[in-house]
């Protein structure tokens, strides 16, 4: 998993005492509801009809004991709604034909974040404090900014995997975190990034998929798609690249922002993501997010293009998994791996 260093742990920490004084001017009247609601948004707190909503960042799915024991104290300290809240939707439950509130839990998503239901906003900022004792936290997992970015569950260690996607998904999220141009967009915006030839990450169903590929002659790259999405209007992402060179990817995803930002619907929400924009549009988006993107190489000169220096010092900061020994792995499938692996691991046999 990605090894936070000291600016990543810094930042994580400042973050939570930003937000702690954010929670507590807004508590004294000093900042108001309608400028308080992006700050919690882009912290991961939802304000529900019953009780706050936490989302969690777990990046590319891989999680530490120590972190998953923290996410365990949040579950059983803080996730239960104060007395008059808890009374008032356990009446609204019973009228459901339920007796109990699914308190002291916590939700694993299908874009790698963890959420908890039920605990109240008065609680958040000792909540926010304890996840950054382990390089947790919740920023831009809500909002109408880039949020969490998301791999195929099996990043890393995957057997058909072309090339690792975390190291791209953390540079990605290092330069989109906190970036003024990304922070006020007309919704939310999702990435979601796969190096295996099995699209497991659902990159099609996202605002911007993005798949590892190789060219004709061994060069590594981008295959790019814009415009996915589910929801109340499920949409497959329309194809923008089928190759773009890997060191690009930052200045091209920034083409698109840019056009979206421009162009993007911020009069009514249900219209309002790029999904909409890229069908209405069609060839005309397509059109004006490459004349943006040469703009951005040609006469920027690529300011977001990552050199081999920068991608080499992202990707040592993740620990490689142990290898395992291929000879005794009777097939490619993870069972058969796993229970391999298991021979000599009594821990995983246990698990198993």
């Amino acid at each position: 998993m990605y090894r936070y260093n000291e600016f990543d742990k810094a930042f994580v920490a400042s973050r939570a005492a930003q937000f702690r004084d954010q929670i507590e001017r807004w508590q004294q009247g000093s900042l108001s509801e309608d400028a308080f609601r992006p700050l919690r948004l882009q912290n991961g707190w939802y304000v529900q009809r019953h009780a706050p909503m936490l989302r969690v960042a777990v990046p590319y799915g891989e999680l530490s004991s120590a972190q998953l024991r923290v996410l365990a104290r949040v579950a059983r300290e803080y996730d239960e709604p104060e007395a008059e809240v808890y009374r008032s939707a356990l009446d609204a439950q019973r009228k459901l034909g339920t007796r109990r509130l699914p308190t002291h839990h916590a939700h694993f998503t299908t874009r790698t974040n963890v959420q908890f239901n039920w605990i109240p906003l008065s609680k958040a900022a000792d909540v926010m404090d304890l996840l950054a004792t382990v390089d947790m936290h919740g920023i831009q997992t809500s909002g109408n900014c880039i949020r969490n970015i998301s791999c195929d569950e099996r990043a890393g260690v995957a057997p058909d995997e072309i090339a690792d996607p975390r190291p791209f998904a953390e540079i990605m999220r290092q330069w989109t975190t906190l970036h003024p141009e990304f922070a006020f967009l007309p919704r939310k915006f999702k990435i979601a990034i796969t190096g295996a030839t099995e699209d497991r990450a659902a990159t099609g169903w996202h605002d911007v998929g993005l798949r590892l590929v190789r060219d004709e002659q061994g060069e590594l790259g981008f295959r790019v798609t814009v415009g996915g999405g589910m929801g109340r209007t499920p949409m497959i992402g329309t194809l923008m690249r089928e190759f773009l060179p890997w060191r690009h990817i930052m200045n091209y995803i920034e083409a698109v922002v840019r056009v979206y930002n421009q162009y993007g619907r911020r009069d009514n929400k249900y219209k309002a993501r790029i999904k909409i924009l890229v069908k209405a549009e069609g060839q005309r988006f397509v059109d004006e997010v490459e004349e943006e993107f040469r703009q951005i190489v040609d006469i920027d000169g690529g300011p977001h293009t990552i050199e081999q220096a920068e991608f080499e010092r992202v990707r040592r900061c993740f620990i490689e998994p142990p290898k395992l020994d291929t000879a005794r792995v009777v097939d490619t499938h993870a069972p058969a791996m796993l229970e391999a692996a298991a021979t000599s691991t009594p821990q995983l046999q246990r698990w198993l």
